[in-house]
């Protein structure tokens, strides 16, 4: 029997433990079965109280205040006791049934994500191909207001692609703080910003000619600079360009239509309602009949 499940991650400030909120909510709203797993052990305060803690396990303030580590390296460490001691996860979900959505509040360090191979490990510990059998997305959450700089916000999604190259698994992007920006940028270029156009950063790269022919050697100074970064940076979009993965979904957490939205792309990329009991045709009809009397 197939679990459903959903890690919740992206950098910090994307807004992944006010979405697991909302989803919680919206969830408990529709009378769905949800299981809340926190894996960030630098967590402090929580609207809901997470079902399953790794604070329980492990805290990031241990493990600065006894090893000595910072904050990147005390939190790779946790993740390194965590896949020493996976009973935890196992005995508190392996008894979940199919009905159930988990949902796991991930660290926000971006490094976890992106070259450090200990998240591929979990996900294969908790995935179909491993003892829990989770059927498993992760929905990887990006600040809107990043689209005000285009270059950070390309540089968010190469980071949602790393994420996808490197845990193999489906994905949902997720635009976050939508009522932030809507107001500073278009519909039509926000359909762009989701659809990731490339040719969005290439526009916004353009130098004036005239800046080329100043004698401020700083000025030089920093038009070879900002040559330089248009280059990076045009990399950068031939790369996404490329592999031509990566859209997003956007996500109000206030607005309960749009979390079901989002929700309702998770459940696909997990194929959550192909394992659910059909309802029979009988039972609806009945429902109807009592309603009109």
């Amino acid at each position: 029997m197939s679990k459903f499940g959903t890690l919740v991650m992206g950098p910090a400030g994307a807004g992944k433990t006010t979405f697991c909120n909302a989803l919680i909510q919206h969830l408990q709203t529709t009378r769905r079965s949800c299981f809340y797993v926190n894996l960030d052990p630098a967590a402090e305060t929580f609207q809901y109280e997470p079902d399953l803690d790794i604070r329980e396990l492990i805290t990031l303030e241990d493990v600065m205040e006894e090893l000595g580590l910072g904050p990147n390296g005390g939190l790779i460490y946790c993740f390194e006791f965590l896949l020493q001691n996976l009973d935890f996860l196992s005995e508190a979900l392996d008894p979940l049934s199919e009905e159930y959505l988990i949902i796991f509040d991930m660290p926000g360090q971006i490094e976890l994500y992106t070259h450090v191979p200990l998240l591929p490990s979990l996900v294969q510990f908790l995935s179909r191909s491993g003892p829990l059998n989770i059927s498993l997305c992760a929905a990887y959450l990006l600040e809107s207001t990043f689209v005000v700089d285009k270059a950070k916000f390309f540089a968010g999604t190469l980071s949602a692609m790393s994420a996808m190259l490197m845990l193999e698994m489906p994905h949902v992007n997720i635009l976050t703080k939508m009522d932030q920006v809507r107001e500073m940028v278009s519909r039509r270029e926000l359909k762009r910003f989701t659809r990731v156009d490339v040719q969005l950063l290439q526009d916004s790269n353009e130098v004036p000619v005239e800046d080329s022919e100043s004698s401020d050697p700083m000025s030089k100074e920093a038009l070879l600079s900002g040559g330089s970064f248009e280059r990076l940076n045009r990399a950068v979009a031939q790369l996404i360009d490329d592999f031509s993965m990566v859209s997003f979904l956007q996500l109000e957490a206030q607005d309960e239509d749009s979390v079901s939205a989002v929700l309702s792309h998770i459940d696909d990329a997990i194929q959550y309602h192909e394992a659910q009991e059909p309802r029979e045709p009988g039972d609806a009809q009945e429902v109807d009949w009592e309603d009109a009397d």
